[in-house]
């Protein structure tokens, strides 16, 4: 009989394995170790760990070099397969007054808010796609006139002025 180191369990002497508990018997011709990595559950689980972050990063990484830049995502394949750049932003508004005035622009459902005082140039967040609209109102109640242009890449595409007791002005426009 074979005493087995683990559980103590009593096998017979011809046994390789223990019957109880399967621990490969010192007395057997397997009876060697076999040689391997000794390591703990916290130090498996890290490694795991370890390996899904450096996954996730690789991936990150990938995905982000893949992207194209905001310049190149606003250019347009139109039916024919000709590419129309478009710039970052290509609408601006020019607000020539000489008093205080306030203004929502762009989007026309997401429209900015932006005041001034005197005259100021200024760029939409608008795709060249996109409708805009521009609204610009005297904050001063003053009878000098008020002519606000909108441009598209520094191109006059809407105009429009008051100088009389209207103290506002709009322009809508799409392309």
């Amino acid at each position: 009989m074979v005493k087995c180191p683990r559980c103590g369990y009593d096998n017979l002497s011809s046994s390789t394995y223990c019957v109880n508990c399967s621990y490969i018997l010192s007395g057997s011709p397997t009876g060697q170790k076999k040689s391997g990595w000794k390591m703990g559950t916290a130090k498996k689980i890290l490694l795991i760990v370890g390996i899904i972050v450096i996954a996730l990063l690789l991936f990150s990484l990938i995905y982000n070099i893949s992207q194209p830049s905001n310049e190149e995502s606003l250019n347009v394949v139109v039916a024919d397969n000709n590419i129309q750049e478009g710039s970052a932003h290509p609408y601006s508004v020019k607000v020539n007054y000489n008093g205080s005035w306030y203004s929502k622009s762009g989007d026309p459902n997401y429209p900015v808010e932006k005041s001034g005082n005197g005259p100021m140039t200024f760029s939409l967040d608008s795709a060249s796609w996109d409708k805009v609209s521009v609204y610009v109102e005297k904050t001063d109640g003053s009878s000098d006139p008020l002519t606000v242009q909108l441009l598209r890449n520094g191109e006059v595409v809407g105009e429009n002025s008051t100088s009389d007791s209207i103290n506002q002005v709009t322009i809508s426009y799409r392309s």
